[in-house]
């Protein structure tokens, strides 16, 4: 019984650190009441030591899930079921192999393990067909950015392994306090801990203070029409749709304004890729670029490919009947008063189980056609392999980043590498409610502004669009549910940082120590027992 409390305990610290309820202090010792039950089971148990270890682990892991990601049931209730339990059974296994490493090693080295194989987990989570980043750990500090410029150096993974290094810290203090009962190492263990969690915070206040934004800067107009994408979205035309983005832009563009921003699939009829310079979005996303002679009109739009030729068929092509595919996409599309054709951009990070059926040779003959699309159809999504970044003028490129795409670290540093000099993200995140989702999805774009020294514009159907600085900061918001538009000044510059250079570098160096440590405990077991 005291095993499934202390498991409940890690649950409950997990979920009051996380965004954007709670505060992200608690994250510093939430793994530790799971450690203890994994040490307590290790050292004194003596039956089905892997299996009690697993189901202390799944209890707090499943708790965490469901308090921070429950609203993943408004939009596909499949999908959120099955992401929660899937989702707590893997971060059950993950640290189950912990458990395994540490029968077998010395404290130093099972922990090194623990820190690396989580970080392995999350780099999986970034890059298999079951991606689901929402909770990895380095992401629980995106509504206090202060805490963590230097994520521009590291990326999340810098924060998974600060509070993973933390936690076995504490642990480690509270180990040697209960087995030698000496005040003195409490007060040193204290000691440790304060430093290990205040110093990167006064490094990061160092750098949030001494960061100078680039003095060069752009006027953006960022749209919100509200609408109910359950009522209203797909029981409405792209002339009306492109009416209403017309009518908000005409009321707020300056001759200062650079780019109109509009939501992801706003113009949601289904659009043919061949004659997208001649649809109803191209129309009236030109018609509103003529608004001012440099004007720019960025947009999501729903659009497929129809072709009968088997040499065109892929592995996201949708079978319609014999000699009838079509591919399917989530784009992003730009038009101005300069090109004589349009930029166009594929949404290519995918939302599991909506957007993209994850080893569908395996799992349609079990489950069946059990997803739901957020874009309005049952079907695979079709994606590209470079990141596109759209020209507005000059030297001026924009990251057309679209919804799920934004919490990848690694990924959006693409469209930096390959010139855009600050970042949009168009969404519609209208589907899961006036819940924890739509909060969540916006504070981890702060984490990409960091990360990048980029200027973020959000555009979201109902909301929460905003401005954010290259240091993570809101600047200017629009509020959830609400229509209207939103007009500020964007910094632009040409900086890349270390982390746009270098990437998951951390996860990489984790996956060495990982294999390394893993292996060397299974050919030299060695198991200790408390005498």
């Amino acid at each position: 019984m005291k095993n499934f409390l202390f498991a409940v305990l890690s649950g409950i610290l997990l979920t009051i650190s996380w965004p954007t309820f709670g505060f992200p202090l608690f994250i510093f010792f939430s793994f530790v009441p799971l450690l203890y039950v994994e040490f307590s089971i290790r050292n004194y148990s003596i039956k089905w030591r892997k299996l009690k270890v697993f189901g202390t682990a799944y209890v707090s892991f499943f708790i965490w899930n469901l308090f921070t990601t429950y609203w993943l049931y408004f939009s596909t209730p499949f999908g959120g079921v099955f992401a929660i339990l899937a989702n707590s059974f893997l971060m059950a296994v993950v640290f189950l192999l912990y458990h395994i490493v540490a029968k077998r090693t010395g404290f130093t080295a099972s922990a090194i393990f623990l820190m690396s194989i989580w970080m392995v987990f999350e780099k999986l989570h970034l890059s298999w067909d079951f991606s689901w980043p929402w909770l990895n750990l380095g992401n629980v500090f995106s509504d206090y950015t202060p805490w963590i410029q230097w994520y521009e150096f590291t990326g999340t993974f810098g924060g998974t392994l600060w509070i993973l290094l933390a936690n076995l810290m504490v642990f480690k203090s509270l180990l040697l306090f209960k087995e030698f009962k000496e005040q003195s190492i409490l007060y040193q263990g204290i000691l440790k801990i304060a430093l290990i969690i205040g110093l990167p915070i006064l490094l990061s206040y160092i750098l949030y203070f001494n960061y100078e934004e680039s003095e060069n800067k752009i006027e953006v107009l960022i749209l919100q029409p509200n609408i109910n994408p359950y009522t209203e979205k797909y029981n409405t035309t792209d002339s009306r749709i492109g009416k209403l983005l017309y009518k908000l832009s005409s009321e707020a563009v300056t001759d200062s304004t650079l780019v109109v921003i509009a939501p992801e699939t706003v113009f949601a009829s289904g659009t043919k890729l061949p004659e997208v310079g001649y649809s109803e979005a191209e129309y009236y996303g030109s018609q509103i670029a003529k608004l001012n002679a440099q004007l720019n009109f960025l947009s999501g739009i729903s659009i497929f490919d129809r072709f009968s030729d088997k040499n065109r068929v892929g592995k996201q092509s949708n079978y319609l009947r014999a000699n009838d595919w079509y591919n399917d996409y989530n784009s992003a599309f730009l038009v101005n008063n300069i090109a004589d054709s349009i930029q166009l951009y594929h949404k290519s990070k995918l939302v599991v189980g909506v957007e993209n059926f994850p080893y569908q040779n395996i799992l349609k003959p079990i489950v069946g056609d059990v997803m739901i699309d957020l874009g309005g159809t049952v079907a695979m999504k079709t994606t590209q392999e470079n990141r596109e970044v759209f020209r507005l003028k000059d030297s001026i490129y924009i990251a057309p980043i679209i919804c799920y795409e934004s919490v990848y670290g690694e990924y959006v540093t693409d469209y930096v590498e390959n010139g855009a000099n600050f970042l949009s993200i168009i969404t519609n995140d209208a589907w899961w409610g006036d819940t924890q989702g739509h909060k969540q999805h916006l504070s981890y774009a702060k984490l990409r502004a960091v990360e990048n020294r980029k200027y973020v514009a959000r555009s979201a159907n109902t909301g929460i669009s905003a401005i954010i600085n290259s240091k993570g900061d809101i600047v200017e918001k629009l509020e959830y549910n609400q229509g209207g538009f939103l007009v500020g000044d964007v910094a632009i510059n040409s900086e890349k940082t270390f982390y746009v250079k270098h990437g998951d570098y951390l996860a990489r160096i984790a996956q060495f120590l990982a294999l390394f440590i893993f292996l060397f405990s299974v050919i030299k077991y060695k198991r200790k027992r408390p005498s």
